[in-house]
């Protein structure tokens, strides 16, 4: 879901060159919904091997991140830890929207409506622990750093960011912001396409890069103020911010009472919408764990291990998934940068 203020934030539109030879953190379970949501069969049903196990998080990973490597692109996938019990709501209330989509998309199949089916499948999406475990081991297959956070993955890749180990935080969400991370890169992705909402068509989509310095310059607000003018509108762990008031006027509002948040929130009467003080929000967000223990050195291509996970697990065309292989191996033959020529095994 995440914070919904990308509409007042400075943005510059940035190609894949500009990224070319940087190590980019991605938010591995939003990227990995991404997949889930869109990769599907046109009546909205995921794509599954002759045994019924899903792929489609599988044919995501692989066509990707083949494709950023090939670019010289160098991505981080940073996963989701143990969720703060601020976020249970968050969570139960996606389980209930999942469960009505359901029911919505058996009543459409019941009736052959499949413009419907697609359109309440892709609101069905569920994660398993089973579809992680298997990206993980498909994104080593590929020699990309996988980093395990303890809490929210998002503010891992920000740590990561923060410290250098990485130019930007891969994400769809402003989220990242709010954890500091310096950049935040949206819209990466293979064609630069986005899927319309509730349709199966896709628009244009450029890359985006929002730079964190700048978003606070231009706005006139601190990372602090930041944080409280998403609380107003409404995060992960207050869904729902306070009603009637959007990014626009919780930007007025924040400048208002400058750093003096106990008198904002009382205005706006937080208490009337959440039974817990808006103090627990702001702490969890400002302080959110995160780890120092981390890896982000890059492994060589294991060319059979790749083969093994997609064509003999589940079926994927063998000579689809060699030809891709052989792209990658030969882009990092040519590539004049250090080390690169070793990065297949």
């Amino acid at each position: 879901m995440g914070v919904q203020i990308v509409e007042i934030l400075p943005k510059k539109e940035i190609d894949y060159q500009f990224l070319s030879g940087r190590n980019v953190a991605v938010d591995a379970h939003l990227t990995l919904y991404q997949f889930l949501t869109t990769i599907r069969q046109p009546d909205g049903s995921l794509l599954i091997d002759s045994s019924g196990n899903v792929t489609s998080h599988l044919m995501g990973i692989f066509t990707r991140n083949a494709n950023l490597l090939i670019k010289k692109i160098f991505p981080i996938y940073v996963f989701d830890g143990t969720p703060p019990e601020l976020k249970r709501k968050t969570l139960e209330e996606r389980r209930k929207i999942k469960e009505e989509a359901q029911k919505r998309y058996e009543e459409a199949r019941e009736l052959g409506l499949v413009a419907e089916m697609r359109k309440y499948a892709s609101r069905t999406t569920r994660l398993t622990p089973e579809m992680i475990e298997e990206s993980k081991q498909l994104l080593k297959a590929l020699g990309i750093p996988v980093v395990q956070a303890p809490s929210e993955g998002e503010a891992q890749a920000s740590y990561i960011v923060k410290r250098g180990d990485a130019y930007a935080v891969s994400s769809q969400d402003t989220d990242c912001l709010l954890f500091g991370t310096p950049r935040l890169v949206r819209h990466l992705n293979i064609t630069s396409k986005k899927k319309i909402p509730g349709a199966i068509a896709y628009k244009q989509i450029p890359i985006e890069m929002i730079e964190l310095q700048e978003v606070l310059s231009t706005l006139g607000i601190t990372r602090e103020q930041l944080i409280a003018l998403s609380m107003l509108v409404g995060t992960d762990f207050n869904p729902g911010g306070i009603k009637g008031i959007g990014p626009k006027n919780a930007l007025k509002l924040v400048k208002k009472h400058g750093n003096n948040f106990g008198e904002l929130f009382e205005e706006v009467k937080w208490g009337s919408f959440f039974e817990f003080g808006w103090e627990e929000v702001f702490e969890l967000i400002d302080k959110m764990p995160v780890s120092e223990d981390y890896s982000i050195k890059r492994g060589k291509v294991d060319r059979e291990k790749v083969i093994e996970i997609l064509c003999d697990a589940h079926q994927f065309s063998r000579e689809r998934i060699e030809k891709t292989l052989s792209e990658l191996e030969q882009s990092c033959e040519n590539s004049s940068q250090k080390g690169l020529s070793e990065f297949f095994g």
